[in-house]
């Protein structure tokens, strides 16, 4: 796996970064500059362009991510990347006449509980359309085993430009209802970076020849797109439901617990963006020993490196909240332990998610989530209604754990193989041991200090740990790879 750690250890970095300017954005400007009902319209506004957003790809960008190791010479590989960039058109074309004759409609039906969002409906589509096309570039340079740059665009770049963007409304060259249409703008300019930088590795000759198995390539197309719809309500249905069911400033409030929690899935976001072309390689080449190798070993390194993330997160999140210096935000305390447990059993599932797509059973990821879909859309309506935003966490909990081990077993029943060991077992018992026990230890120091202690503690003794009783031969090269080059 040298490639996967050294690509990850890249991607890793440059979600670091983000996630600090994001945590400026979210924590601090956020709040301070747009003010509650603002940032709940622009979490809402994008929430629903990402749902929107696998219909609008059509799945161009899973389909390139299977297929194009498959294709073994150049003139079938630029056939294939020639056809795909017209694939989203299918769609594209007619939501886009369908909106313009019925856009009236669709603002009255968004904005029944908060009239604001009625006259920002156009910004939905203009920035789904944008990241579309940018999944399909994106998904362009990482089968050529180049994602880093990608990555910065995908993870940096846009908190960079709401950090600009905040930065102007709080000196009133911008005003809130420009901010928004800004940030739809820089959207696109990120596209055109996306598009030169896939061109710049591979441009294929254009031309408008199909490949033989353009069928197998379309029909693959459609079910991705139906599962990635429907996947794609499970990540941002509550941050939809919770305004029609809420008052839109409970949407900010949610939203900022969620940033935290999914702060665990960043091991992973960053591994897959290298794992998936392999795992996809491993499966067209008939290479089940591979695929069992990388399954196994992604399961237990995005357990361990998001375990200790979920330590570092769950045992400072009262002093994170002290040092953002509003009492209404702390309302989601309970969201982050939950939605950061959920993501860490989904971690856990390690490149599970690439094997079911990418595998000649990949029909069955219709049903797991349409089924996940429904599922979190009914509990949602139940215990939204009882618990507010807790319900919207518990929701996904319970969806997350559910699926996560029916698609554990259904791997095992296809494939023989699965990602739980021995050291899954040790890795969890320390994770709950080191909880339990540092989370009742109290100090009586300024928030700040509190977390840096707390980080220390945990740091020392979970890593210490995870080294002596050799979890994992990558993290411990990579320990002694450090200390070597600095002590």
């Amino acid at each position: 796996m040298g490639i996967v750690i050294k690509q990850t250890s890249k991607n890793i970095f440059t979600i670091s970064v983000a996630l600090v300017i994001g945590a400026i954005n979210t924590l601090y400007f956020y709040p301070e500059f747009l003010k509650d009902e603002y940032y709940g319209l622009v979490i809402f506004l994008l929430a629903t362009s990402n749902l929107l957003q696998p219909i609008m790809s059509l799945g161009a960008q899973h389909t390139i991510i299977k297929f194009y190791s498959s294709f073994k010479d150049k003139i079938t590989k630029d056939a294939f990347l020639s056809s795909i960039i017209f694939i989203p058109l299918i769609v594209i074309i007619p939501i886009t006449f369908f909106v313009v004759k019925a856009h009236d409609l669709i603002g009255d039906f968004l904005s029944l509980q908060n009239p604001i969002i009625e006259s920002y409906v156009w910004v939905i589509f203009l920035v789904s359309f944008a990241t579309s096309y940018f999944e399909v570039f994106y998904a362009w340079s990482r089968v050529q085993l180049k994602s880093v740059f990608g990555n910065i665009l995908k993870e940096i770049y846009p908190r960079i430009s709401v950090l600009v963007l905040l930065t102007l409304v709080s000196i009133d060259i911008l005003d809130k209802e420009s901010f928004v249409w800004w940030l739809t703008g820089l959207y696109y300019l990120r596209l055109i970076l996306m598009i030169l930088y896939s061109f710049s590795l591979y441009i294929p000759r254009f031309s408008f020849k199909f490949p033989d198995n353009y069928k197998e390539i379309l029909s693959y197309s459609i079910y991705i797109l139906l599962a990635g719809s429907a996947a794609s309500l499970l990540i941002d249905i509550d941050k939809y439901m919770i305004p029609q069911k809420q008052a839109i400033s409970q949407t900010a409030y949610y939203a900022v617990a969620v940033f935290i929690a999914t702060v665990v899935e960043i091991p992973g976001r960053a591994m897959f963006q290298i794992l998936n072309p392999m795992v996809a390689k491993a499966i067209n080449n008939n290479d089940f020993k591979e695929l069992n190798n990388l399954y196994q070993k992604s399961s237990s390194n995005l357990l361990i490196l998001s375990g200790f993330i979920f330590l570092i997160i769950n045992l400072n999140i009262s002093s994170f909240y002290l040092l953002m210096n509003n009492d209404l935000y702390s309302d989601g305390i309970w969201v982050v332990l939950i939605i950061s447990l959920a993501k860490l059993i989904q971690m856990s599932f390690g490149c599970g998610p690439a094997i079911l797509a990418t595998s000649s059973f990949y029909k069955i990821t219709l049903p797991f989530s349409i089924a996940m879909a429904i599922s979190v859309y009914f509990l949602n309506d139940i215990l939204i209604d009882i618990y507010g935003i807790n319900g919207a966490a518990i929701s996904t909990l319970i969806v997350l754990f559910s699926f996560t081990i029916l698609k554990v077993f259904y791997i095992n029943y296809k494939l023989n193989i699965q990602p739980y060991n021995r050291n899954t077992i040790k890795i969890l018992l320390i994770v709950c041991a080191l909880y339990l026990s540092i989370n009742y230890i109290g100090f009586e120091y300024s928030a700040l200090i509190d977390i840096v202690l707390r980080s220390l503690i945990v740091s020392i003794i979970y890593l210490g740990l995870i080294y002596y009783l050799g979890l994992s031969k990558n993290i411990n090269q990579t320990i002694k790879s450090i200390f070597s080059k600095h002590l």
